[in-house]
């Protein structure tokens, strides 16, 4: 695993990662937005205490251990692709946290992902994080789960967010909420 200083870290700030999509996209997951690390690595979820990728593992979602702290392989890419998994974010520029947005950011972010989903036409998209979700879409209201509106023709679901900063959550309740949102895609 690389260890970057503070400053290498730093000189990551706004770069931007490119969207993990494939041919068939069931499953779009959707981050706010890149940490610095994730953005160093190219690499979505990449940050050492993220527990996307383990949730991932243990919901039956991927079948063999992704470790992208060091950068996803293009094999792992190909594994994702190949199960219908997609990964974008709402916001694309790299923070160090995503407190650092701004509502508009959010906002146009959420417009953002609605052209995205047109265009690639998953079936399920699962925003990760209700904060940024309750933001980005003007439902100040919305609770984790399924969303009663669909976007684009997709089913919606906020899960949580996998970051280690979000405490109260384990790898196992991630693991339930993402199984939840891949069933309903017909991933697993």
């Amino acid at each position: 695993m690389p260890r970057f200083t503070r400053a290498e870290l730093e000189s990551y700030r706004d770069h931007e990662v490119p969207d993990l999509l494939g041919p068939d996209v069931r499953l779009l997951f959707v981050g706010i937005n890149p940490g610095l690390w994730t953005a160093a690595t190219r690499t979505h979820f990449a940050h050492p205490g993220n527990r996307f990728y383990p949730a991932l593992l243990l919901a039956g979602i991927i079948t063999e251990p992704v470790s992208p702290s060091a950068g996803m392989t293009d094999e792992d890419r190909d594994r994702l692709k190949g199960r219908g998994i997609g990964i974008t974010n709402l916001v694309r520029r790299a923070t160090a946290r995503a407190s650092e947005l701004t509502a508009e950011e959010l906002r146009a972010g959420g417009q953002e992902l609605v052209e995205t989903v047109r265009r690639v036409r998953p079936r399920v998209v699962a925003v990760a994080g209700i904060t940024a979700y309750r933001t980005a879409f003007g439902q100040p209201k919305a609770v984790a789960g399924r969303q009663p509106e669909p976007l684009e023709g997709a089913g919606v679901w906020v899960v949580p967010n996998p970051s280690g900063l979000n405490a109260h959550e384990t790898t196992a309740s991630l693991a339930e909420a993402y199984a939840a949102a891949a069933r309903a895609a017909g991933v697993v």
